[in-house]
């Protein structure tokens, strides 16, 4: 259709996606002008209650729940085999999931109709944004349009025996066995998870790494600990990979003694990243700046793309894949394009990252990558393996590294594995936003016994280092 024969509508701000970051831009727009657009393409609800925090947590939840009866008489308390009634795990993973779902909706509905568009939203100009039968002319845009599960060309021809974590939290009942690629977030949780649930599961990686962690010293650990648990390979070598007798079949080397192996599963699971949801919105009519992903270049403190009035938000950025930061980029985006031109820096809070794998792994602040090489960088260590409150519980598994600045004294960062590191998380990124020193963060109360007296320990260890 000609241009001149659509619908135009002039707008201050439009924003294109209905999820984590663009509902915040959303709002956040609005407390500037009233003449503000919600474009959304895909399905309302957003990743994290949809497809990835909260569904992926009541499955950890059931796993955690079966491990706790099967690890009991470890404590004297004997009881039989957890029995893991499938369709039950996966009815309540779907009706918790469609109910946290349905609080999002329920946002968007209550959102008056003028406000929102529903269509595929495409760039014409820095300006002018194509969706559906309509022309919208924006002063300024927010891309808020989030990311979808990278596949690898690897797994071509392997049909619906391919998934990915979105697949999985419709599955009506747990299968027998899946094969997990990526050792990173969502397959060591999901992983793990189906482990403990009863399903024969082996984690396959490429590149070595096990993510997010770059302390070496944490990562061993952390891969020697799960392997201990179930068949897990960091740097797989895959020798092949095809549909056979609607299984998926895979051939490969045997990490444990080099021999070839070959084994079947009910599903693949590629748990291999994530890739910015950029194709197809016509950035390249727009001047903007992009970079190898076609993403554009963007200031992280007002998620300014260049000099422009467009704006990016959330995980199509590629920067920090959270729903907290997802927010917090929304909020800052929204306002900036809401108050264009006068930007303003937004704030950003100290990173925080947690792995809800068991144990726990999170970093707070800057990571080992971000620190390694650097002058007067010191490390303190703990092991939870012989900490009170850990042993008391029988979950005294894990290391910390705490990293400070030698001259100052000032906490850096941290990366860990072990009990309750959300919680520990917590406490040490409040730390870090308030730019405290490890002599301060000694000063805090500790209680006795608490997990949180093996961060003491760690903070103890790395103050006998500094000047």
């Amino acid at each position: 259709m000609d241009n001149s024969q659509q619908s135009i509508r002039k707008v201050d701000v439009a924003v294109i996606g209905a999820g984590s970051a663009g509902l915040p831009a959303f709002r956040a727009a609005r407390r500037h002008t009233e003449n503000v657009v919600l474009i959304e393409g895909g399905i309302y609800g957003t990743t994290c209650a949809r497809v990835g925090c909260m569904p992926s947590k009541l499955l950890i939840a059931a796993a955690e729940a079966a491990h706790s009866i099967e690890t009991a008489s470890k404590f004297g308390v004997y009881t039989s085999k957890p029995i893991i009634n499938g369709h039950d795990v996966m009815r309540r993973v779907r009706s918790e999931r469609d109910r946290f779902v349905g609080f999002v909706l329920e946002s968007v509905e209550n959102i008056d109709p003028k406000h929102h568009f529903r269509g595929h939203a495409r760039f014409l100009d820095d300006h002018t944004i194509q969706a559906e039968d309509k022309i919208f002319e924006a002063k300024s845009v927010v891309i808020a349009t989030g990311s979808s599960p990278k596949l690898m060309p690897m797994f071509d021809g392997l049909g619906e025996r391919l998934v990915v974590n979105d697949d999985i939290f419709d599955w009506e009942t747990l299968p027998e066995s899946v094969a997990v690629f990526g050792p990173g977030v969502i397959g060591l949780e999901l992983g793990q998870a189906l482990h403990r649930l009863g399903v024969r599961i082996r984690i396959f990686g490429l590149s070595g790494s096990l993510k997010p962690l770059s302390d070496m010293g944490i990562r061993n650990y952390a891969e020697n600990l799960f392997k201990a648990e179930f068949p897990l390979d960091t740097k797989a070598k895959i020798l092949g990979l095809e549909l056979e007798n609607d299984q998926v079949k895979i051939r490969f080397v045997d990490c444990k003694n080099g021999e070839e192996k070959e084994e079947f599963f009910d599903f693949l699971l590629a748990a291999t990243g994530r890739f910015p949801n950029v194709n197809d919105l016509g950035l390249e009519n727009t001047k903007l700046e992009l970079d190898s992903l076609g993403v554009p270049l963007f200031n992280s403190a007002t998620m300014q793309c260049g000099n422009s009035s467009i704006f990016i938000a959330g995980d199509v950025n590629n920067d920090l894949p959270l729903l907290h930061e997802a927010a917090d980029e929304g909020e800052i985006a929204g306002d900036n394009a809401g108050r264009f031109p006068d930007i303003k820096t937004g704030l950003r809070r100290s990173p925080v990252t947690v792995v809800f794998c068991d144990p726990q792994i999170a970093i707070v602040g800057d990571s080992w990558n971000e620190l390694e090489g650097k002058e007067n960088v010191v490390t303190g260590k703990v092991s939870f393996e012989g900490q009170g409150r850990s042993r008391i519980i029988l979950k005294n598994k894990g290391l910390m590294h705490v990293y400070a600045d030698r001259n100052s004294g000032l906490f850096l960062g941290s990366e860990f594995i072990g009990p309750h590191a959300e919680h520990l998380a917590h406490l040490m990124s409040w730390a870090h936003q308030q730019k405290m020193t490890i002599q301060q963060m000694l000063e805090m109360p500790f209680y006795h016994p608490v997990i949180e007296e093996g961060l003491r320990t760690a903070l103890r260890d790395v103050k006998s280092k500094l000047f």
